[in-house]
C-alpha cells in the first residue's frame, strides 16, 4: 500500500505546481532513490559498467538514470496534457512514414520498444496521432498500483490487457490492421529467449517476433526521447518484416536478432535513458532453469 500511496502523493504534487517545479521534485525524489537504495544503485552501476567499461563516465550517467526516472514519472503522471496540440507543438516525429507504409498493408502493426525515455507518453503521443495501441502489461505486486497505472493508460488511448488473455486480444487486434505495443529490452518472466544483448547473456522477451511470425505483421521499433524538459522526439525505424514460409524457431530467433540490435544502438546512443534497475545479464545457473538444461 505504501507504494500506492507514494504515487498517489507524487501525482497531486506534480498536479499542483508550475511542470519545472514538478520536475525538480521529480529529479529530488530519485536523487533520494539513487542515494539511500543501494540494491537499485548497484544494479544500475553494473548495467552502466556492461556498457560503458572502465569510462569514468559510469557514476554520473548511472545517477543521470534516477533524474531522468523522475522526468519519466512527472511527464506519467501529467500525460493528461498531451492533445492533438502538444503533439504539435512538443513533439519532433523523426520516420513517420515507416508506419504509414506498414499500415497501408492492411496487417497491422508490432510497435518495439524498451524502457528507454518515456514509453508510456509515447502511446499516448501515438493514440493522439489517430493510431490507439493495444498492450500488455504485466501487472504490479499491488493491485492499487496495477489499478492507478491502468487507468492512466487507458484515458489515454491505450487499451491494456492482462498476460491470461494477451495473446489472444493481440492476434485479433493486428488481423484487424490494428497497433499493439510491447516492450523488447528485459523478459521479467520465464519464457525469454538465452541471447547477447550489449555484451551478456540475457533473456530477451519472444512476444513481438511470434506475434510478427503468426500474423505476417512488421515489426517497427520506436521511441519517444526528452529533449529537455517538455521536448520530445518521437523515432521510427524501418519496418522489419517477418519470413513466415522459414521454420518459425529459426525465424523467431532472426526477428529477435534484428530487433535487439535496434534497441541496443539506441541504448548506446544515452544509457543514461535506459531505466533499468535490474541486472539485465543472467547467470548461468539462472539461464538453465529458464532453457530448461
Amino acid at each position: 500500500m505504501w507504494k500506492y500511496l507514494f504515487y498517489k502523493f507524487g501525482q497531486l504534487i506534480v498536479h499542483c505546481v508550475p511542470r519545472p517545479w514538478a520536475y525538480a521534485f521529480g529529479r529530488f525524489v530519485s536523487d533520494l532513490q539513487f542515494r539511500f537504495s543501494p540494491r537499485d544503485r548497484a544494479a544500475v552501476l553494473r548495467n552502466m559498467r556492461q556498457i560503458l567499461g572502465k569510462s569514468p563516465d559510469v557514476y554520473k550517467r548511472s545517477r543521470a538514470v534516477f533524474l531522468n526516472f523522475g522526468q519519466y514519472l512527472v511527464d506519467f503522471f501529467l500525460m493528461y496534457k498531451v492533445s492533438s496540440k502538444f503533439v504539435e507543438e512538443n513533439v519532433r516525429i523523426e520516420h513517420f512514414e515507416h508506419l504509414t507504409q506498414a499500415l497501408e498493408k492492411g496487417r497491422g502493426v508490432i510497435m518495439l520498444t524498451a524502457h528507454i525515455g518515456n514509453w508510456e507518453m509515447g502511446a499516448a503521443v501515438l493514440a493522439q496521432m489517430g493510431h490507439p495501441l493495444t498492450v500488455i502489461a504485466l501487472p504490479h505486486k499491488e493491485r492499487v498500483v496495477n489499478d492507478l497505472f491502468n487507468r492512466q493508460r487507458q484515458a489515454h488511448g491505450v487499451t491494456v490487457v492482462p498476460p491470461n488473455v494477451g495473446v489472444r486480444r493481440c492476434v485479433e487486434a493486428l488481423r484487424k490492421g490494428r497497433l499493439i505495443a510491447l516492450l523488447g529490452d528485459r523478459d521479467f518472466g520465464t519464457f525469454g529467449e538465452p541471447m547477447m544483448f550489449l555484451g551478456r547473456k540475457t533473456l530477451i522477451p519472444k512476444g513481438a517476433a511470434f506475434f510478427s511470425y503468426k500474423t505476417g505483421t512488421p515489426i517497427i521499433p520506436v521511441f519517444l526521447i526528452p529533449e529537455g524538459e517538455g521536448k520530445y522526439v518521437l523515432t521510427l525505424y524501418p519496418a522489419i518484416e517477418p519470413d513466415v514460409t522459414r521454420d518459425q524457431k529459426d525465424e523467431v530467433f532472426s526477428l529477435m536478432e534484428r530487433s535487439t540490435l535496434v534497441i541496443e544502438e539506441k541504448i548506446r546512443q544515452d544509457p543514461s535513458q535506459w531505466m533499468m534497475f535490474r541486472d539485465f545479464g543472467v547467470d548461468h545457473e539462472h539461464l538453465y532453469s529458464h532453457t530448461g538444461v
